[in-house]
């Protein structure tokens, strides 16, 4: 039976995630209120913040912003597109 949670970011209820996706605090924030399709918007909200800025993940700095930018993504404001970001046609 898949575990549910009131999803932050959804504003309902939603299946969970099925672990913490994140180390520490913030990832037990995330897997107490975050719902399993509310993480993959984020992993494409991910994806389009390290190709745009391209960043390498595996820098402190970099991984530095893309934790704030999870914690206003789920948790705060939200996370913005660059300024510059067009999105892919097709």
């Amino acid at each position: 039976m898949a575990r549910t949670v009131y999803c932050v970011k959804l504003q309902q209820e939603a299946e969970g995630l099925e672990r913490p996706p994140y180390p520490g605090e913030l990832g037990q924030r995330i897997y107490e209120h975050v719902s399993r399709q509310a993480w993959e918007m984020w992993l494409q909200q991910q994806t389009m913040l390290i190709n745009e800025y391209r960043l390498t993940p595996a820098e402190p700095q970099a991984r530095k912003f893309l934790e704030g930018e999870m914690e206003a993504f789920f948790f705060g404001s939200g996370s913005e597109r660059p300024p510059e970001y067009q999105a892919p046609q097709g």
